[in-house]
Order: C-alpha cells, then structure tokens, then sequence
C-alpha cells in the first residue's frame, strides 16, 4: 500500500529533504517537519511559498499529483499588492503573456483574508500607503513561480502565496509545519 502525506509547508522551507545549497548556514528542509522514510514530494513549493505539498513514495502517484499532462488543478491564495481591477482579474481568467509563453486560462476571484490563516514568519512587510488584497486563484499548469510571475504581469506583485488545495485535497485541519496520513486514491 502506498503512502500519501498532506504536508502543510512553511515559509522559507525548502520543498526537498536536503539542502545541497551554498549558504553559510544550513536552510529548513522537509526533514525538519516529516519523519518518514522512503516519502519525496510530488511537485515543488518554492522556499517563499507557503501551504499544501503532498509526499508520497509511490512514483506513478507522484506523476499523476505532479505532472502537467494530467492539468490537476491547484488552487493558491494570494495575497497581492494594490486593489486589482475587473481588467487586470480578466487577464490572468484568459490566460496571460509570459517570457515562456501565454498561460492556460486561470480561475480568479477576490477573496477576503482566509479565515484559517497563520502568522507567517517572517510577516509581510504592511505598508499604509499601498493596499493589498486576498484573491484565489486555481491553474492547470505548474511553471516555475508562475502565480508569482502572473500577478505581477497583471500589475499586482505577489506578498505572500499559500497553496491551499492540489486536486480534491486541501489544506484544511493541517496547522503550517503540520501533516498528516491520507488514504492514496484508487
């Protein structure tokens, strides 16, 4: 039987076991939350990205949790900087213009402050003269920093990005740094 783990990852946590990075000082990694044997992640969750990262040690799992063939969707909150406008929301709905090409069509809506929110650490820097504001976004696809570099091609930079749910699993009773077991599908 194969093992499925719902991670809820903190900020600045890199989304692999070890760090074979450069820095001075070593960096938090998956090892500082998990503790089971034989579990890599399927798919990645930058450093300064926060929320649902799925383990599992079954690689036909990982592909279909991971891979851009199978378009499972990942819905994030984000938290971008200024007050979008019905235009700038309808750009990233019909697919937007990036370096690597135009992105598949994404599903976009303001949302107030997640009510199931957590401190982050290091907080996002608050600035009275500029607002900010909560959106959901879900997309089919899975390019590097993509939300990221999606709100900031719609002119509303990304402060801070959790990725709530990866298909029918969510984030839901997982503290961040916390997981939990989950049957595999079928």
């Amino acid at each position: 039987m194969s093992k499925l783990i719902l991670l809820n990852k903190p900020f600045n946590v890199l989304s692999q076991f070890t760090d074979k990075g450069t820095e001075g000082s070593p960096r938090q990694t998956l090892s500082d939350y998990v503790d089971v044997p034989g579990v890599y992640a399927a798919g990645r969750l930058d450093k300064d990205s926060e929320g649902l990262l799925l383990l599992t040690d079954d690689g036909r799992l990982q592909d279909r949790i991971a891979s851009p063939k199978h378009k499972m969707p990942k819905t994030y909150w984000v938290q971008v900087e200024g007050e979008p406008e019905d235009a700038s929301l309808q750009l990233l709905r019909q697919g937007i213009g990036l370096k690597d090409g135009k992105t598949r069509p994404a599903k976009v809506r303001r949302i107030d402050e997640p009510k199931a929110l957590w401190a982050r650490t290091p907080p996002v820097r608050f600035r009275k003269s500029v607002p900010d504001c909560w959106l959901e976004i879900t997309i089919s696809e899975g390019r590097n920093r993509q939300v990221r570099r999606m709100t900031a091609a719609a002119g509303h930079p990304t402060l801070r990005l959790i990725r709530y749910s990866i298909g029918a699993w969510t984030l839901d009773g997982i503290a961040s740094g916390q997981w939990k077991d989950v049957p595999p599908p079928a």
